[in-house]
């Protein structure tokens, strides 16, 4: 009978010595490998803990805010309390008769060339004149009055400088044709004569203020049926008589408005008489217009500041007020910056104090124009 070998179970192997050796070294080179790769990731693990654990650099600190010593021109001054309104009161007194069948209402600006009222439907027309009418205009009326109305109806266009010379002071046919355009244009008819009040002159337009007469009410002459001023902005204080002697008509003023804005104006009106306050001190009424009258726009009976200068000093050294540094025993000083970034104190002798300007008058060794000083930060 025939045998054949049988080879052992697996677990009978018997691996060659050349391969143990060989996978024991395999065993080793991945061991240090995963060493490698542990230590190198622990590296990054360390290096990335402590950058994120190490401290920020600290930052450097601002540089100081600064103001330029400056050599200039300053003032003084004092401010007293007023009032924003508008200049003049242009009142309109009536002279026709009859009933009041239109008005305006308070706040209304009624330019020449406008309608004023209206008395009977019939309207009552605002012209520029500085003189008031007094009579009826008809062919051959001369005088002052006459001029204003040529003038006018030139201004207005119901004529022309070729048409009738606006100085000429009488009523020719060629006014009276000028102005039968002119009544065409509101409505009257056409007779190339006026009655007296049909038109009213005044210096400018009219800010109504009142209107003491109503609707319906009669209309007759000499009334006051509007009471208004101009459209000129103007400010009235109440200055001190002590401060009087710094006051003078042209002189410039500051003036702050409600809002903290300040506009400047120019005095056009000291009086003369003097009012006794309550508080016990004697005032003059100054009126001042402003410059730029815009900036008072939709105020009327505003409270304002008024500073009206008391001194002035010319070509001195000067420097914020916020920039002085109080010493012992009463003394002032300023830190003035250097170009490199050091700084040093410099004792200074104080002068005038610009309160408008937030300036001060300084004086001191080594102070000098075009030099910085540390001021507080904004």
């Amino acid at each position: 009978m025939t045998t054949t070998d049988v080879p052992p179970p697996a677990d009978d192997l018997v691996v060659p010595e050349r391969s143990r050796g060989t996978r024991r070294r395999r065993r080793i080179i991945v061991a240090a490998a995963v060493i490698v790769v542990l230590a190198i990731g622990g590296g990054v693990l360390a290096a990335t803990l402590w950058h994120r654990s190490s401290p920020a650099p600290a930052a450097s600190a601002p540089a100081p805010a600064t103001a330029a010593v400056e050599r200039r021109t300053i003032a003084a001054q004092q401010q007293v309390s007023g009032t924003l309104g508008y200049a003049g009161d242009l009142d309109v007194i009536g002279q026709l008769s009859g009933t009041i069948t239109a008005l305006p209402t308070p706040g209304t600006v009624i330019e020449p060339g406008g309608i004023l009222y209206r008395v009977d439907g019939k309207p009552v027309v605002l012209l520029a004149g500085d003189t008031p009418a007094w009579r009826a205009f008809e062919w051959g009326t001369t005088g002052v009055d006459a001029q204003q109305l040529n003038a006018a109806l030139v201004e207005l266009g119901y004529a022309d400088g070729l048409d009738i010379d606006p100085e000429c002071d009488e009523i020719t046919w060629r006014s009276q044709q000028a102005i039968k355009r002119f009544q065409a244009a509101f409505g009257l008819r056409e007779s190339g004569s006026l009655d007296f009040g049909q038109v009213v002159f005044l210096p400018s337009a009219v800010r109504v203020t009142a209107t003491p007469l109503t609707l319906g009410a009669p209309a007759g002459a000499g009334q006051t049926v509007i009471e208004g001023t101009s459209t000129t902005p103007q400010v009235e204080a109440e200055v001190p008589v002590s401060l009087l002697a710094h006051v003078k008509v042209g002189d410039a003023v500051a003036v702050t408005l409600p809002d903290l804005t300040t506009a400047s104006g120019t005095v056009t009106d000291v009086g003369a008489v003097a009012t006794q306050q309550e508080s016990g001190s004697a005032t003059v009424p100054v009126r001042a217009a402003l410059t730029d009258p815009g900036t008072a726009s939709g105020l009327d009976q505003a409270p304002v500041l008024v500073a009206i200068t008391t001194e002035t000093v010319e070509d001195v050294l000067t420097v914020p007020v916020t920039a002085l540094l109080a010493l012992s025993g009463g003394e002032y000083a300023v830190e003035v910056l250097e170009t490199g970034g050091d700084s040093h104190l410099v004792t200074v002798e104080l002068g005038l104090f610009d309160s408008a300007g937030g300036l001060v008058q300084v004086s001191g060794d080594g102070l000098r124009a075009g030099q910085r000083v540390v001021v507080p930060a904004a």
